[in-house]
């Protein structure tokens, strides 16, 4: 049995001392609040990022202000062709019924479907590393509407590839 040896008193203190410093360096405290979101307009459209992946969104849900002009940004980083459906649960269950006839197509591109002019909501089609960039104007809806952004290649959706619409802010300026 070898010896046991135990620091003395001192050198515990000291220890412990820097413990709680090195621990103390890494607290950055609270995180910082997020500013407030200016709407954008249609001389001034503010940028919104939202990235498609395999089988989700980033950020977890998307922040549009009614009447706002935004210059929409959408990524794919995943692997596989995504869309981002932006619009209602009419809009949306659209878009599942007219994807659902492209199951078992062939490999290559996206079959073309389309919905009924009244229910199209906004439709964005993203391939493998794109991105695609489009200014749109975000309908005067009221804040209580409930909309999604989803992706209906078949099978996304069921896989969770929806995030909802958060409305901030008020309508943008002319």
């Amino acid at each position: 049995m070898s010896p046991r040896v135990r620091p003395s008193p001192a050198i515990a203190a000291g220890l412990l001392g820097l413990v709680a410093i090195i621990a103390s360096a890494c607290d950055t405290g609270a995180a910082p609040v997020t500013p407030p979101i200016v709407p954008g307009a249609s001389g001034s459209p503010r940028e919104v990022n939202l990235i498609a992946k395999d089988y989700s969104f980033l950020p977890d849900a998307l922040e549009l202000a009614p009447g706002e002009t935004v210059l929409l940004h959408v990524i794919n980083g995943g692997l596989e062709v995504h869309e981002a459906v932006i619009g209602d649960a009419t809009v949306q269950d659209a878009w599942e019924v007219a994807e659902a006839a492209t199951v078992g197509a062939p490999p290559g591109p996206t079959p073309v479907v389309s919905v009924p002019p009244d229910v199209t909501g906004l439709r964005i089609v993203v391939k493998s590393g794109e991105r695609v960039d489009l200014v749109w104007t975000v309908p005067a809806v009221t804040p209580a509407a409930v909309w999604q952004v989803g992706c209906h290649i078949p099978g996304h959706w069921a896989r969770g590839m929806q995030i909802p619409v958060h409305w901030v802010g008020g309508a943008a300026a002319s």
